[in-house]
């Protein structure tokens, strides 16, 4: 491995903790009884000075002489350390100020701080430090970000570094925490509001014979004790509808769900979704169960029913809007689908310039059609209804009219937030729309559901009028911390794979004439590959020779100029 000189210095201070008796990684128990934030609230000037211990990552500091200054980040933010020499020396280690603290530990190490509460003349509220304990020796530098009026410099913001080195993100940069910490009470409170109603928390398989319950192309796995493929969840709905057969009065599930799909802004291959099923209920019913849930949220998360993303400020406490899905259509293309069949509507998507193909049934085009045209403009909450029947193989049928469906999706920020039905309890009318998925599936629409006969079966068995409701956790938490992108609510959002950087082999340098002891301080200054070499800076690249072998003290003969053209040719 190819240490940079940070990570060796490190490594040298490491040894020289060791040589001097001091584990860097010890196995005890430290005993900490405070937090920053919660010593910096209770202070009092006028009392007695409070003891405390405490620990975390060293973040910054102030080397001054006998005493110094640091600031140590916990867990729940950041309070500034006083160390002075006369304290934290002891007969056993009578240079734990000197050599240890001053030399031997770096920003990012962790250390246990024993000591009291004070106020500096300053006006700061500090620890001072009188017991220092190393907890943790960090081999590798943080990238540092300095604030100065709210306003950070040498910012760790490469998008695709801070999601791929999410650990170096929540430690360096304020705020991306506190997105997490939101999203944990997202889920809290809707598990309240669920469990309010004594709904049952259940958990369903993710590795599934049929991926049912949604129409999406799934990932394939293989079991090899059973020799059959597998797939990961798609959807938990199947699975939650049988636990209504089999008697429970509502059920729900936080699943990982698993689509093989694009990525993009708002999708990840891998993410969570609620759905709640409950007996007895319709549409119309979970229409304002889900107002009333997202409302409760909002105001538990962030204490305000309106969120702003981006420019726009969304409210959550106005009644939500209704609005049926034809009628939307109508209103932003201008054509009524009321009545058309598949080649007429076909029509309508040419009329509209729109790119479509011959594996798309009715219910492809309209939900083409209106995502392309309609659901954009709805930012604020509104409930999208009545589906036309082909779009909704597991919804019932609407009763005042049997060529639509009992279902909405709500609409926020121009994005589906939820999606939820009437559900279908007719088995000899679900084992028909699956064979309709069937034959769109043979006509190439990989995303086309698969028959799951059990579920049929199911269903023969009875199940109670019930209504559905499923909600995408990562969109509703990115709308109630104002994010746009859905890494940003993903502490690990899935990446491709990390470029590694190509290197030469010596062998290709000594062919040139090149030494090899010059091999290696060639790689060090960024010449990796031979071919950087070529037209390369002569003068230039000679004085940073010469340089690298002076500093790092290697002891070689220095390269001519003469030498150098040559290489460089």
């Amino acid at each position: 491995m190819e240490l940079s000189e940070q990570e060796v210095i490190r490594r040298q201070s490491l040894d020289s903790l060791r040589t001097m008796g001091i584990e860097p990684y010890p196995a005890a128990l430290y005993p900490t009884n405070n937090f920053s934030i919660d010593i910096k609230s209770n202070f009092k000037d006028d009392e007695k000075p409070v003891d405390v211990c405490i620990a975390g990552r060293i973040m910054s500091r102030r080397i001054m002489g006998k005493a110094s200054f640091i600031e140590l980040q916990d867990s729940k933010g950041r309070i500034q350390v006083y160390i002075s020499r006369d304290d934290i020396n002891t007969e056993e280690q009578p240079e734990m100020y000197n050599t240890v603290f001053k030399k031997l530990l770096d920003i990012g190490d962790f250390i246990g701080v024993k000591g009291f509460v004070f106020r500096t003349q300053m006006g700061e509220i500090s620890v001072h430090c009188k017991e220092l304990t190393v907890l943790s020796k960090s081999l590798r530098p943080l990238p540092i970000v300095k604030y100065k009026d709210g306003v950070a410099y040498d910012s760790f913001d490469d998008a695709e570094m801070r999601y791929r080195q999410r650990y170096v993100d929540l430690v360096v940069n304020e705020g991306v925490k506190d997105i997490f910490l939101k999203r944990s009470r997202v889920y809290k409170s809707m598990r309240e509001y669920f469990n309010s109603f004594d709904y049952v928390e259940v958990e369903t398989p993710i590795l599934q014979p049929i991926p049912g319950g949604a129409s999406a192309r799934p990932f394939i796995t293989h079991h090899n004790a059973l020799n059959i493929p597998l797939y990961l969840r798609i959807a938990d709905e199947l699975y939650l509808k049988r636990l209504i057969v089999g008697g429970f009065e509502g059920v729900y599930e936080f699943s990982k769900n698993f689509r093989n799909e694009g990525m993009d802004r708002t999708h990840n291959p891998e993410f969570t979704c609620m759905e709640i099923y409950v007996s007895y209920k319709d549409y119309n019913w979970m229409m304002d169960f889900t107002e009333n849930m997202i409302r409760k949220i909002c105001l538990d998360v962030n204490g305000t029913t309106q969120v702003k993303v981006g420019d726009n400020i969304i409210d959550f406490g106005q009644k939500f809007q209704r609005v049926t899905m034809l009628d939307s259509i109508k209103h932003f293309t201008g054509y009524d689908l009321t009545g058309m069949d598949e080649n007429q509507i076909r029509e309508v998507c040419l009329k509209l310039n729109m790119e479509i193909d011959d594996s798309m049934g009715k219910g492809k085009l309209i939900d083409e059609i209106f995502g392309e045209f309609c659901e954009g403009n709805y930012i604020q909450p509104t409930f999208i209804t009545d589906y036309p029947k082909e779009m909704s193989p597991l919804c019932k049928r609407h009763r005042n009219n049997p060529d639509l469906t009992e279902r909405f999706e709500l609409m926020v920020n121009g994005k589906e937030l939820a999606n939820a039905y009437s559900e279908l309890n007719d088995p000899i009318d679900q084992l028909e729309r699956f064979q309709e998925q069937l034959r769109l599936s043979e006509k190439g629409d990989d995303e086309a559901m698969f028959i799951d006969m059990d579920f049929v079966r199911a269903l023969e068995y009875g199940m109670p009028p019930t209504s559905g409701m499923g909600i995408g956790m990562d969109r509703l938490v990115m709308l109630l911390t104002g994010q746009t992108a859905i890494q940003e609510v993903l502490l690990f959002p899935q990446m491709k794979p990390e470029k590694k950087v190509q290197k030469d082999s010596i062998e290709k340098y000594t062919e040139l004439g090149i030494p090899s002891e010059w091999f290696e301080p060639l790689q060090k200054l960024g010449f990796d590959m031979v071919s950087k070499l070529k037209g390369a800076n002569v003068n230039k690249l000679h004085q940073d020779l010469c340089g690298y072998n002076k500093k790092n003290k290697l002891g070689l003969v220095n390269p001519s100029k003469e030498d150098i053209e040559n290489w460089v040719k």
